[in-house]
């Protein structure tokens, strides 16, 4: 086992640095896991033993997505334990208690003190440390949160194809809709990328993490030779990369080849960052001799060298790796302002764009494509499966309005007129 011991009395000689007795100090910084040097910085009470090993074999099983989480909360928590002076390792109960109340209270989530709480116990195991999680003080002080503030989360604004329609095949377009932003993407370089990217999320309803790591080499032949079959390796809910496959229409293929056609990519990453660099014009220039104050005759290098006009133009430079998830959310926002800037979503004003997009997020082509299908017919296992969810709880949660308008009373209300 190589563990490193880790406290406030360790000398350099051992590989540390000297610190006031309580804190913990770098041991072995340049070869320790991510994790384990973020443990290396918390404020520790007593001797810890850091398992280096044992963490990375966890770094190694977990996705990146949820180490760098761990590391988040690891740090919010070690940061308020000192303002409040209180120590992170090991942590007490009470302490815990305290720290998921602090962060209630500056308006996080149910959703995330659940996932702060389980960072901490994440930590503990890991350096074989008690868990405070298991106490009931803890246990009592997160659901009383709960109660106060509900369990709901917020939902992200739906990007449908039709917009908020009833009937998917024979409505017309209306409100914010997939179909006006597709049809309002430019035909330049980035107008293409876009145009592709939200047709591809569409189709597939990829969160943003997996719609950014698709590659040329993952799309493949379907038994329609206009469609065809995107293949992903991993996703959230298949950490072991079982695999699993989505379907592209031709909509989204004829997108896909003419955003590869025009940025010259044949392998590697599809959706790629696409930097603009926008040149004003210059009117041409005619040399002439000028005199100086002093009388004598000179020349003006600015003036003395005959310049053609040039008109504007406008660079593309199209990177090497994929885009950056983050970057989905504000990329559907754009097009958003650019769609309606351009007439294409004539029934909103001012005022419904700007309710609109503040629900706006990369999770909201996976919302519309869960709604369109339920409005289209699908039962709850074709979409589940379409969508690759291994639970229930989700699309259920996602299609609750237009169940309660599709049932029994929304029935009877359209029968009243």
């Amino acid at each position: 086992m190589d563990a490193s011991r880790v406290d406030g009395r360790e000398s350099a000689e051992n590989g540390g640095v000297a610190a006031h007795e309580g804190e913990i100090v770098t041991l072995s910084a340049a070869t320790m896991p991510d994790i384990a040097w973020t443990v290396t910085q918390m404020r520790a009470g007593e001797r810890v033993v850091v398992n280096e090993e044992l963490i990375a074999a966890y770094q190694a099983a977990s996705s990146p997505h949820s180490i760098r989480a761990l590391k988040s909360d690891l740090e919010a928590f070690d940061l308020w334990c000192r303002r409040t002076g209180r120590i992170a390792l090991p942590a007490t109960p009470e302490i815990v208690a305290d720290y998921l109340d602090a962060r209630a209270g500056q308006g996080a989530k149910p959703a995330s003190l659940g996932r702060y709480k389980a960072s901490i116990a994440k930590i503990h195991q890991l350096l074989e440390l008690k868990d405070p999680i298991q106490a009931e003080l803890v246990k009592l002080r997160l659901r009383a949160i709960r109660r106060d503030k509900g369990t709901a989360q917020a939902q992200a604004r739906p990007l449908r194809f039709k917009g908020p329609v009833r009937d998917v095949e024979r409505d017309a377009p209306r409100g914010l809709n997939v179909r006006a932003l597709l049809e309002a993407c430019a035909a330049d370089l980035p107008g293409l990328r876009d145009r592709a990217l939200l047709s591809v999320a569409y189709d597939s309803g990829l969160r943003a993490s997996e719609l950014v790591a698709i590659e040329v080499g993952h799309i493949v032949d379907a038994l329609d030779p206009e469609a065809r079959l995107l293949v992903i390796p991993r996703s959230k809910g298949d950490q072991d990369g079982e695999g699993a496959t989505a379907f592209l229409s031709p909509r989204s293929v004829r997108a896909i080849a003419a955003w590869c056609a025009a940025a010259g990519i044949e392998t590697g990453p599809v959706f790629r960052r696409v930097q603009v660099r926008r040149y004003k014009a210059r009117a041409a220039v005619k040399g002439r001799r000028i005199a100086t104050v002093t009388g004598r005759e000179t020349w003006d290098l600015r003036k003395t060298l005959s310049r053609p006009a040039v008109p504007a133009r406008v660079e593309y430079d199209v990177g090497q790796g994929g885009l950056h998830p983050g970057s989905i959310g504000q990329i559907w926002r754009a097009m958003i302002r650019r769609a309606y800037e351009r007439g294409a979503l004539a029934d909103l004003t001012a005022d419904d764009l700007a309710r609109l997009l503040k629900g706006v997020s990369a999770h909201s082509t996976r919302v519309g494509l869960n709604q369109d299908l339920f409005a289209s017919g699908e039962d709850l296992a074709g979409i589940m499966d379409a969508l690759r969810w291994k639970s229930p709880r989700m699309p259920l949660a996602y299609n609750r309005n237009l169940a309660a308008e599709a049932g029994a009373v929304g029935r009877l209300a359209r029968k009243l007129g």
